[in-house]
This record gives C-alpha cells, sequence and structure tokens, in this order.
C-alpha cells in the first residue's frame, strides 16, 4: 500500500524483516525501539557480532570489571553479557511475540562455536541457554553440522525454540527440516504438545556469491556471476514448499505445528557492484524471515524493491545451476567448504572476544 514503508510491505507478502545486530547501544539508545517501529520483528545474534558488540566498546567494561573482580572465568562472563542482552531484547520484542500468536519477536542466541561437533555437547548447552534466558521468544542457535542435527531434533523434542545457522547447501536445508519435523513428531508421540514450538532454518546467501563468482571469474564467464546466491536460497525454498505440504508435515499442522520457515542470512551485498538490497528484493516472499545487518536495512528502507520474488525465474535458475555444474564447479564443494570457514570464523570471533574480555579485566583492574 501507498505510504507503507518497505519492512511493512515485505510482511504483507508474507515476510518478516529481522535484524542481524544486537548490542547494548543498540537496546539502550532507543534505536532498536525505531526499528521495531518501522517494522522490524526479532533480531539474530552470533560470535562476531557480539565480539564487535563487547570487544570493540568500552559498553560492557563496568560489568566486565565487575565479575572479574569476582573472580569470574572469561566464559563465565562472555555468557553472562551475551545472556542479558538477550533478555533485554526478548522483553523489547515481547510484544511482537505475543501479538503475532507466538510465532514472530524472536531473539536469537548461539550455543558456542566449539561444541559444532558436539551433539550431546550442544543439547546440553542449548538447554542451560534456554533456562538462563528464560524467555518464551528466544531462539537458541546450533550450526547445521552432522552432529547439530541431531542437537536440532532433540532440541525440538524438547520444546526448545531452535534456529538452525550456518546452512549453505539445499541438502543441509533438507536435512535441517527432517532434523525440526522428527523432532516435533519425537515429541508428539511423548504426548507432548507441538503447537508452541517455533524454528527457522538459516540459510547464508553472499557469502555463496563471494566464493563462486570469484571461481567464475577465474574460468571468464560473467553470465552467472551475482547469481547462484540468489538460485540456490529460490532452490531451497522450493523444497520448503515440498516439504511442508507433504501429508507427513500436516498430519503435525493438525496438532498446531508451525512451518519451520526459511531465514535468508548473510543478506548484507559483499560486491560493490550489486545492488546494495539485491539479496533482500530476491527473496521475499510466504513464511519466510530475511536478517539483515543494519547498514542494509537502512538501505532496503530506502531504496528497496518489493515483490513476491522467491519464486521467480524457476526454469532460469534450474538452467543457470546445471550450467555451473558444466563449468567444473561444484556447488557442493564450495557450500561444504563455506560451512567449514563460518564455523572457524565464529570460532575465530568466539577466542578472540574471550581474549578480549581477559585483557579488558586486567586493564580495567590497573
Amino acid at each position: 500500500m501507498t505510504g507503507e514503508n518497505t519492512i511493512i510491505q515485505a510482511f504483507r507478502m508474507g515476510q518478516s524483516i529481522w535484524c542481524d545486530f544486537l548490542s547494548r547501544d543498540l537496546l539502550r539508545s532507543g534505536k532498536l525501539d525505531a526499528m521495531i517501529s518501522s517494522g522490524v520483528r526479532g533480531v539474530t545474534t552470533n560470535p562476531s557480532i557480539f565480539e564487535t558488540a563487547i570487544g570493540k566498546t568500552s559498553d560492557y567494561d563496568d560489568d566486565i570489571l565487575k565479575m572479574v573482580t569476582e573472580g569470574k572465568k572469561r566464559e563465565e562472563i562472555y555468557t553472562a553479557l551475551t545472556v542479558s542482552d538477550v533478555r533485554e531484547a526478548a522483553d523489547v520484542f515481547s510484544p511482537v511475540y505475543q501479538e503475532s500468536g507466538g510465532g514472530d519477536g524472536f531473539v536469537s542466541l548461539e550455543v558456542s562455536p566449539v561444541l559444532a561437533d558436539d551433539e550431546e555437547g550442544t543439547v546440553a548447552e542449548a538447554e542451560q541457554l534456554a533456562a538462563l534466558v528464560s524467555k518464551k521468544n528466544v531462539m537458541i542457535k546450533i550450526p547445521a553440522t552432522k552432529a547439530g542435527m541431531g542437537a536440532v531434533r532433540k532440541c525440538i523434542s524438547m520444546g526448545i525454540n531452535v534456529n538452525a545457522t550456518l546452512i549453505f547447501s539445499r541438502q543441509q536445508y533438507r536435512d535441517v527440516a527432517e532434523a525440526y519435523i522428527s523432532g516435533l513428531e519425537d515429541r508428539a508421540g511423548q504426548g507432548l504438545p507441538v503447537s508452541g514450538v517455533a524454528s527457522v532454518a538459516s540459510l547464508f546467501v553472499s557469502r555463496v556469491d563471494t566464493a563462486v563468482d570469484k571461481m567464475l571469474a577465474e574460468k571468464k564467464n560473467v553470465d552467472l556471476q551475482g547469481k547462484i546466491a540468489v538460485d540456490n536460497a529460490r532452490g531451497a525454498y522450493m523444497d520448503f514448499q515440498a516439504l511442508f505440504s507433504s501429508d507427513r508435515w500436516q498430519a503435525l499442522e493438525s496438532k498446531g505445528a508451525r512451518v519451520q520457515r526459511p531465514l535468508w542470512a548473510s543478506t548484507g551485498t559483499k560486491n560493490p557492484g550489486y545492488s546494495s538490497t539485491l539479496y533482500v528484493d530476491s527473496l521475499i516472499g510466504p513464511h519466510t524471515v530475511n536478517t539483515i545487518p543494519p547498514a542494509t536495512l537502512e538501505a532496503f528502507l530506502s531504496a528497496g524493491t518489493v515483490s513476491h520474488s522467491v519464486c521467480n525465474e524457476r526454469a532460469e535458475m534450474e538452467r543457470r545451476l546445471n550450467e555451473l555444474e558444466q563449468t567444473g564447479i561444484s556447488l557442493d564443494t564450495v557450500t561444504a567448504k563455506l560451512l567449514a570457514d563460518g564455523l572457524a570464523a565464529f570460532e575465530k570471533a568466539y577466542f578472540s572476544l574471550l581474549d578480549s574480555i581477559e585483557a579488558k579485566g586486567k586493564t580495567l583492574q590497573g
């Protein structure tokens, strides 16, 4: 409708826009409230985001000094600071959660990246973080590794909301959806309600183009550059439509289960030659979420184009993905490396922040 901003327009087409950032400044300055007023319906965090928020500002120094003085370890300080911010954000988004009937208004907090290949450790930490935050609108982020898939299923069966993250391939996406559906079936089999459980499947978008474009440039192929990331995400959306219209799913839906929405992550544009809103404009449609970094969010509000775009160019998508394979570029190989790189980047950010907390503590103590 005329006069509505792009975030509201996207919402009318079935897409919730979340903010891919959180900090104490965002919470306390009124910036997050302003985002909610503009239509933002949730927040995602990760170790890299908290490294920026905590490690590169003085906003948390008083709390760090207090906890260091109390003899707390750096890991305990990390958990306390991140849980505190997420609790506060969950309260800010509580009205969105309430008015949506528990369908939106979520804040995501990630398990420690060192647990990526530890299913039992991931489940234990997810349970602990959910209890520490103790808000109905928190989602625990679990990386979509092999161990992570088992953890997603177990957490869903326990009634813990899950944001399955670091999905790069369609096979990973399908495995995550399977874990969610199986977890709900496990829960229903125990006679427990499935209606209060929420989940999203976070598929990372722009990083696919960053990796593939470089390989295409080496092969002097210009036609496919800037196309494969969106095609990959649109393909996952096709998988979503198939999985969540099956008889198996409808049996759960009749018990009140909610679909696990695809969430488009890594939607800031890395290539300055592309539109700053490429990965937002191209993936709008029903039952989706796009979590957007603040700079891209501003660009989308000022210059975004809203249309029901996630189902566009299906024939061309199949043709381009086939053509990519024919050039000798394996998307499966690319996405497997992106997962490994993503895990390594989060682990590096996590340990960098722990080092920063330790160094700050020593400096502040004098």
